[in-house]
């Protein structure tokens, strides 16, 4: 139990390094002076020490939906698979249940958006809204496949169950799988081409539109909560889609695990070094081809079960 503790903690304590990563990788490969990997805890101490300021337009639902955004995600964290071998883990955890408490979050973080009674606040909230919808039932699906290759529906199981037997007569559903949870990743935690956290463009931010009125302390909580929801998703992709590592000692395979979240982030700054941000009438199209591979991955598998 307290290895199980001891994991969840060094996630949440890495998570900022992560992004931090990501914007380093992004910046040496654009041939631009990268920032320090170790800036996001910069940015959260700089936070923790400015001035919270509340709009008079605001209502009790600034003060509160900060820690409601983060609450859920931190929750989430306990869900997910084992990181080394012989830790606790909780295993009747199944897809329905970790997408709602990440769209609750979801939820709590629109709201805030709306509450800051701006145009943009609105703007924000409502192509979040927008993009949700389509990321929601390609979630489920894609983890629901997952789990039923893995022989059981709950989460932790199933990634226990992956790294133990690789069923690799299922790999079509696997690679299918895999490009819709890769897609889903880089558009619930506002990567290009979905979008893009670094903009301040009213015609194209969509998460940075919902807390453009935040700053102090509030700010802090909402960006912690961001790299926790970035960790939540590597995490599962490699708990779920890159399942080795698991049999060696507690510190080799904590630190094989580091690996493949490093591995992740870099895929990603190389996905948005690559690709432009999508028009916002295209997202759906990038979204929907998420929901047509968790399908395929569904009929692969009962084809090739058959």
């Amino acid at each position: 139990m307290i290895l199980y503790f001891v994991t969840i903690i060094l996630l949440v304590l890495i998570a900022p390094l992560l992004l931090s990563y990501i914007k380093a990788t992004k910046m040496m490969l654009l041939f631009k002076r990268p920032i320090s990997i170790f800036q996001g805890y910069r940015d959260f101490s700089k936070l923790m020490h400015k001035e919270t300021i509340i709009s008079e337009e605001t209502s009790a639902i600034t003060t509160y939906a900060p820690f409601l955004v983060l609450s859920p995600l931190l929750i989430v964290m306990f869900f997910l698979p084992p990181v080394v071998h012989g830790s606790y883990y909780v295993s009747f955890v199944d897809a329905f249940t970790i997408t709602g408490l990440i769209s609750l979050s979801t939820f709590f973080l629109m709201l805030l958006g709306l509450d800051s009674a701006s145009a943009f606040g609105g703007m924000g909230s409502s192509r979040e809204a927008f993009i949700s919808a389509l990321v929601e039932p390609a979630m489920v699906l894609t983890i629901f496949s997952v789990s039923l290759m893995a022989g059981n529906l709950g989460v932790g199981q199933a990634g226990v169950n992956l790294a133990q037997h690789f069923p690799q007569e299922h790999m079509a559903s696997f690679l299918f799988a895999g490009i819709s949870f890769f897609i889903l990743l880089m558009a619930e935690n506002g990567r290009i081409p979905v979008d893009n956290p670094e903009t301040h463009l009213e015609l194209t931010m969509v998460h940075e539109a919902m807390i453009l009125d935040l700053t102090g302390v509030y700010l802090a909580i909402i960006e912690t909560a961001s790299s926790i929801k970035f960790v939540i998703f590597a995490s599962l992709f490699a708990s779920l889609f890159m399942p080795f590592g698991l049999e060696f000692t507690a510190p080799i395979a904590f630190l094989i695990f580091i690996v493949k979240l490093f591995f992740i982030a870099t895929l990603v700054a190389l996905l948005e070094v690559n690709t432009a941000k999508l028009r916002l009438f295209k997202i759906p199209n990038l979204l929907g081809l998420a929901i047509v591979f968790a399908f395929l991955s569904l009929i692969t598998f009962y084809v090739l079960g058959a």
